[in-house]
């Protein structure tokens, strides 16, 4: 039969010092963290602090100068917004390949803010609404 033992007081407060170690640095050496790690160095403050707060951030288009929000995820993720901040239309593109999120979200950025109309004319056009961008955390 299987035997539980008690850890001694000291233990715990190591098993404890060891498992928040991992989650503030073993998420980072996962391809995860760091694609995640990688597309916040390629953001501005700005973008940075607005990633982090809300999980998502702003880019201006290069071609027509219109304002994109770049939420967390691989799909389904970039919309149009008008100047009250307001989603317009979703746009759907992404990089070929199975890519962790924060590699898709870069790409997306510097698609946007390099070739805008090339990046438009590959998207796949949907209705933005709340459930699409419904999250329980900032990945940022």
């Amino acid at each position: 039969m299987f035997g539980f033992r008690r850890l001694p007081p000291g233990a715990r407060s190591r098993v404890k010092a060891a498992r928040s170690l991992f989650i503030t640095h073993g998420v980072e050496s996962t391809p995860e963290g760091r694609s995640l790690r990688l597309l916040r160095r390629w953001l501005s403050p700005a973008q940075r602090e607005q990633f982090a707060r809300s999980g998502y951030f702003e880019v201006v288009g290069s071609d027509s100068g219109k304002r994109y929000r770049i939420h967390a995820g691989a799909s389904v993720n970039v919309c149009e917004i008008d100047e009250r901040g307001r989603l317009q239309e979703g746009l759907c593109f992404m990089p070929i390949g199975a890519l962790p999120i924060g590699d898709v979200m870069l790409a997306q950025k510097i698609a946007l803010e390099t070739c805008e109309d090339k990046a438009r004319a590959v998207a796949r056009r949907f209705t933005p609404n709340g459930f699409h961008f419904r999250q329980t955390r900032p990945l940022g």
